[in-house]
């Protein structure tokens, strides 16, 4: 296995840990306002999923799907579902690049105003330490909100719960 797929199966697993973890809070919980990030726990993983969407769709020369994080998809279930839909599109992107090894190839980011180029690498990094700093606050925010046992959300972590041979 080689780091880009780490990234990216520590990335999707990670954040799917705590959206499980967050099936055990009341909506109440969820949209808690704190003095952080987006505020609230739903809000700041809404963004997350989201901004994984749009820069998928960037990077794939896609339309941005209409998912934007205030609207639709907003249960624990629903963003779970959102998740694993996008973490697999984005790694099949992110994998299509290495395989072309395109990491400096650019594309044109249209969602600029006005439009800029960037390369594929930077953007594909860009969404996975962007992912990395969001789950900081959410852990953060879910010790706060009392739940107790919370995962580290390590690459360590990750490859140490995988099947045996899963990471060779």
């Amino acid at each position: 296995m080689d780091l880009l797929d780490r990234l990216l199966g520590h990335d999707a697993w990670t954040t799917r840990l705590l959206l499980v973890r967050c099936q055990e809070l009341s909506d109440e919980q969820l949209d808690r306002a704190f003095d952080l990030g987006y505020r609230t726990v739903r809000a700041i993983l809404l963004h997350t999923i989201w901004n994984m969407e749009v820069w998928t769709d960037l990077l794939d020369g896609k339309p941005v799907r209409a998912n934007a994080p205030d609207i639709g998809g907003r249960s624990v279930a629903d963003m779970i579902a959102r998740l694993d839909c996008v973490a697999a599109d984005f790694a099949r992107v992110s994998r299509e690049v290495r395989d072309r090894n395109a990491w400096d190839a650019l594309w044109t980011d249209y969602l600029d105003n006005p439009p800029n180029e960037k390369t594929y690498g930077a953007a594909i990094a860009h969404v996975i330490t962007h992912s990395m700093h969001h789950r900081a606050q959410v852990l953060y925010l879910l010790r706060l909100l009392g739940l107790k046992n919370l995962p580290e959300g390590d690459v360590l972590s990750w490859e140490n719960s995988m099947p045996q041979n899963a990471a060779d």
